[in-house]
């Protein structure tokens, strides 16, 4: 199916959809526990999407050329209806690629119901094995076994797992060789990411990002790689496979290898909000539209003007605004999924 280009021309490709901006983790670089304390307002009941109008969404989205559809949070798994969600994304819209991304703490109980589903893959965001590591990465004195627990309740159910690894220089880079020691043995593809600038709370500078290149050459030094390149345009992650045949890396370098220029993702928040960049300012209210129209017509003739009016490549522009002192507010990730 063709797909709507934006004015650089990018295609829309892949949707990642907020189904709750609820957690039960209070990772420092996504939902600071300072921030987002007990006296924080999540968004109430009536803001949401039902399951019925984020199904004619997902469906405007597809007639628009999607084929990629990732389920966040917040925590997806909060969400009752999400095995509900990923059926019709494959049975009814029949979407070829349909992920979830969890932070694995309800995986195990969950698994089977979202493998009935239909669902193809999970990725799940781990950030050390360490229990200090793993306890400062999360804001919660937890034990990263139950993450772990769920990780392989999955593989058991024949779900591919990817395990994604946000390092912070300071806090959770002495757990690089540990994860990846880890992740070979168990026949998990890990991802390193970048720590990034998303949002206005995380404490990011550049200082505390450690650079997806120093991560290959460590890597490397203990199981030799080789660059074995992206699958297709717009994947995010640069891939490395071991020499040894035991798997591969994939590593997220939006900080020092930015990938504005292919990228055709559309994320779209739990309150219906469209945002075309995960560093965006503000949205486009979808729902809002939607329930003054009620016509599916209309929601994807507005979703086809707002994505072809789109430029944006702030990974790109990053130094350029940081040198001009641009002090924007950027939308927090918790509330897009990141």
């Amino acid at each position: 199916m063709p797909s709507t280009l934006d004015a650089l021309r990018r295609p829309l490709r892949d949707l990642r959809v907020s189904v709750t901006d609820q957690c039960n983790f209070r990772c420092p670089y996504c939902m600071p526990a300072e921030v987002f304390g007990p006296g924080y307002r999540f968004l109430p009941r009536a803001a949401l999407m039902s399951q019925q109008e984020l199904q004619a969404i997902l469906a405007a989205f597809v007639a628009m050329g999607v084929e990629k559809l990732r389920f966040t949070g917040g925590e997806p798994l909060l969400r009752p209806d999400l095995p509900d969600l990923v059926a019709y994304a494959k049975k009814t819209l029949q979407v070829s690629d349909v992920a979830v991304t969890t932070n694995g703490w309800l995986l195990e109980r969950s698994v089977d119901a979202l493998a009935a589903a239909g669902l193809d893959r999970l990725n799940v965001s781990l950030d050390g094995l360490d229990k200090e590591a793993f306890r400062e990465m999360t804001g919660r004195d937890l034990d990263p076994e139950r993450v772990l627990s769920g990780i392989r309740a999955a593989q058991a159910r024949g779900l591919p797992v990817k395990v994604n690894m946000v390092v912070q220089r300071g806090t959770n880079d002495h757990q690089i060789e540990p994860m990846a020691e880890w992740a070979r043995a168990g026949g998990v593809t890990l991802r390193f990411i970048e720590f990034m600038d998303v949002g206005n709370h995380n404490g990011w500078s550049p200082e505390r990002v450690v650079p997806a290149a120093e991560i290959v050459k460590r890597l490397a030094a203990r199981w030799p790689v080789r660059a074995i390149g992206r699958s297709y345009r717009g994947e995010v992650a640069a891939r490395y496979a071991y020499l040894d045949g035991k798997g591969e890396i994939g590593l997220v370098s939006s900080i020092t290898e930015p990938f504005c220029r292919d990228c055709n993702r559309a994320r779209l928040s739990a309150d219906g909000k469209l945002f075309t960049c995960l560093f965006a300012t503000s949205g486009h209210d979808l729902l809002g539209f939607l329930r003054s129209t009620r016509d599916p017509r209309e929601l994807v003739r507005f979703v086809t003007d707002i994505w072809q009016g789109r430029r944006d490549r702030y990974s790109e522009e990053r130094e350029l605004l940081r040198a001009t002192g641009s002090r924007e507010s950027k939308i927090e990730m918790s509330y897009i999924g990141g």
